[in-house]
């Protein structure tokens, strides 16, 4: 079956909203609006007046079910040349050029089943949440774990709607973990992903869990090296990394 060409269109920025201090949503209306699969992204391209462009690529933090438009979750980078734009400038009403969506490596929908092993790093917890959206929209009970590692309690993206996620639906539960300072009495993990964590996490599904890793390169390769070791079939393990331009 032939892919459909896609096309650069135009969307309308219906909301902006914050996430944490250097992360905003934004939700577009897209005229032409296709179904995505949790875990796509979409490009965006920028035209300078002079006719510089320049495009990145950004994963899809809405369902599939949330039909006629997309919500794009952005992590500011200082000296980047589309996030700042987009935190800076962009306010609701404007029109940016997409195009999407893209990818059909990193996906997951419940067709698929589980368990559901998710394991994010900072923004890497973008694509994962679209796979809990769609999961919680087609109201599954597929089991399904998140481990997410973030610097602070400040930085957590999603982190009320992942709680009460995990507190209305007893076959998800999330686990978080803290690389700088965590919240104060806390009494969770507080270091980076490591085999003993993973293997505490991981325990109740075993070797059966259908595992997507996404966020810092370093992240994503040690944590794919020690479910590697556990002898997580390599086959049911999907990553998708992201550093800086040309890391």
């Amino acid at each position: 079956m032939a892919q459909p060409v896609l096309e650069w269109q135009a969307g309308t920025v219906t909301a902006i909203r914050p996430e944490t201090r250097q992360t905003k949503s934004f939700t577009l209306a897209l005229p032409k609006w296709m179904a995505h699969r949790p875990g796509q992204h979409y490009d965006i391209r920028l035209t300078a007046p002079d006719g510089y462009q320049t495009e990145r690529s950004y994963s899809i933090a809405s369902p599939p079910e949330r039909i006629g438009e997309l919500e794009l979750t952005v992590e500011r980078i200082p000296d980047g040349e589309v996030s700042p734009y987009l935190h800076d400038v962009l306010v609701p009403g404007d029109q940016l050029e997409v195009r999407g969506p893209i990818g059909g490596y990193f996906v997951w929908d419940v067709a698929l089943g589980g368990p559901l092993m998710l394991i994010g790093g900072g923004s890497g917890v973008v694509p994962l949440m679209a796979m809990l959206r769609h999961r919680a929209a087609q109201h599954a009970a597929i089991p399904a774990r998140m481990l997410y590692s973030s610097r602070t309690a400040g930085d957590v993206i999603y982190r009320d709607e992942l709680d009460r996620l995990a507190g209305s639906d007893r076959a998800f539960e999330v686990f978080y973990t803290f690389t700088r300072q965590p919240p104060a009495d806390w009494t969770g993990y507080r270091r980076r992903i490591d085999a003993t964590m993973l293997s505490e996490v991981i325990k109740p599904f075993d070797r059966r869990a259908r595992v997507y890793v996404c966020g810092p390169t370093l992240l994503v390769e040690a944590v794919a090296n020690v479910l590697i070791e556990m002898e997580v079939p390599t086959e049911q393990i999907r990553t998708e990394r992201f550093g800086p331009t040309g890391a």
